[in-house]
């Protein structure tokens, strides 16, 4: 399985923004962000040349980051986004959402989309009942993701819910039973990714 092992913090300092990607740490002063607000480097601090280009770039770099995804994969996603009816850059936004791993992390889960992934890959959930490996699976509306009985990993993702403040409004989750129902397709209005998707469009259709 191919992922990115690079500092995590460094990619939040790269992009400006909090991508929430080591879960309970960026709620903490301990948060790179929050320690040193400007891009890693030897130039991290120096004056950079704005372009249309470079802000296509940095929106495409941030949604893939946020969501944990490696380039290939991105340009994967994008595509059978652009092969769907509607808007192509709502359309991408709604496959990277109900992915099965984010799913994951959004019902509150996980502490991050990293370890969400991690659960996902290692069997700990099924999807109405089946077992489900495969953390780029796309949910449903009407299906239902439990954890697997006898899983190990109870605890720790019990330990998660207890960080939940909210769960996403097209997602159902009790967090006693440790189950989650997917209730609609999301709506861009409550898809809080902090991106302007038509920048990325934008980028791939030159």
């Amino acid at each position: 399985m191919a992922r990115d092992i690079g500092p995590k913090c460094r990619m939040c300092r790269r992009e400006g923004i909090k991508l929430f990607l080591k879960g309970e740490r960026c709620l903490t002063e301990k948060c790179a962000i929050e320690r040193r607000a400007y891009p890693p480097g030897e130039h991290g601090r120096g004056r950079i040349k704005q372009s249309q280009y470079l802000l296509q770039l940095r929106e495409k770099q941030k949604v893939r980051r946020y969501y944990g995804l490696l380039e290939k994969q991105f340009r994967t996603t994008y595509d059978r986004a652009s092969r769907r009816s509607g808007n192509t850059g709502e359309n991408l936004l709604r496959l990277l959402e109900t992915r099965l791993d984010n799913v994951v992390y959004r019902l509150g889960f996980a502490g991050s989309r990293a370890q969400a992934r991690q659960l996902v890959r290692h069997g700990h959930f099924q999807v109405n009942g089946r077992r489900v490996n495969i953390p780029s699976f796309g949910v449903r509306p009407d299906d239902v993701i439990t954890l697997r009985a006898g899983s190990g990993a109870e605890a720790l993702i019990r330990d998660a819910t207890d960080l939940t403040a909210s769960v996403a409004p097209w997602l159902q989750a009790d967090h006693d039973g440790l189950t989650g129902k997917v209730l609609k397709w999301p709506a861009r209005e409550e898809i809080d990714t902090p991106v302007q998707e038509s920048l990325i469009v934008e980028l791939y259709s030159k």
